[in-house]
């Protein structure tokens, strides 16, 4: 069976209209009986609204303190995103980071993944129910929660593909893909339909907001193709690859 990771970022998953939007996607995946896997942000801005509110506690809030309060809106998205999913007949189930035991290095904000439990996800796939996964956070070793840092998600798509051995990760974003310079700044940009892993490190070091550079790291150790699209048109995106 096809095995597919699907990421999507918090533009995607803004609100409860583009929530439908993003499950028609897997829906169709899905219909087709693929495996799928779907790994989500936070709603649009909420990272920076709760980043907000910790800093009107305190100018600088207690490293696991603060994880556990960002970590909650992953759970936000991931919960409605299942209801969402439910509601057309999708049978799909909300899973934080510590559930579905994604394992991380001990460092609170910064934390790197060092493995990830697939027993459960598996047992979802194979009753064809569509797992609906937390990004950007996991636990430590104490079971205290933990972020992996801004841009994070794309980071535990990767890590999630690699344990499963997907076939492909794929990285929903606002944009069709990585172009050859930035399309705001250069009209005449391309979208490339095809890139390697060190194109694209060289990339994401020079400031390119598309894809985390951990998350392409850690594709390119593993060798898991990526595929960077829209998640508001149909296009074929940008596969980046060895």
């Amino acid at each position: 069976m096809t095995l597919i990771v699907q990421k999507y970022g918090g533009t995607s998953v803004g609100s409860l209209a583009l929530m439908r939007n993003v499950a028609s996607r897997v829906a169709e995946v899905h219909g087709r009986g693929e495996g799928i896997v779907v790994v989500a942000s936070a709603m649009g801005d909420e990272t920076d609204r709760l980043l907000d509110l910790a800093r009107a506690v305190d100018a600088r809030p207690e490293p696991r303190e603060l994880d556990a309060l960002l970590a909650t809106g992953e759970q936000v998205s991931v919960a409605l995103l299942a209801m969402v999913l439910r509601s057309i007949g999708i049978p799909a189930l909300s899973y934080t980071g510590g559930q579905v035991r994604v394992q991380t290095s001990p460092i609170h904000g910064k934390a790197r993944i060092e493995g990830v439990e697939t027993q459960r996800l598996r047992e979802d796939l194979r009753c064809g129910r569509v797992p609906v996964v937390a990004g950007f956070q996991g636990v430590n070793a104490q079971g205290d929660v933990t972020t992996i840092g801004r841009g994070g998600s794309d980071t535990t798509a990767v890590a999630l593909a690699v344990a499963l051995e997907a076939d492909e990760c794929q990285i929903y974003t606002d944009v069709d893909g990585v172009f050859t310079t930035d399309p705001r700044m250069v009209p005449e940009a391309r979208c490339l339909s095809r890139v390697s892993f060190e194109e694209m490190l060289e990339l994401a070091g020079q400031g390119s907001r598309v894809l985390h550079l951990r998350a392409v790291e850690f594709a390119r150790k593993y060798n898991m193709p990526l595929r960077v699209a829209s998640a508001f048109r149909t296009s074929p995106g940008t596969l980046i690859c060895d």
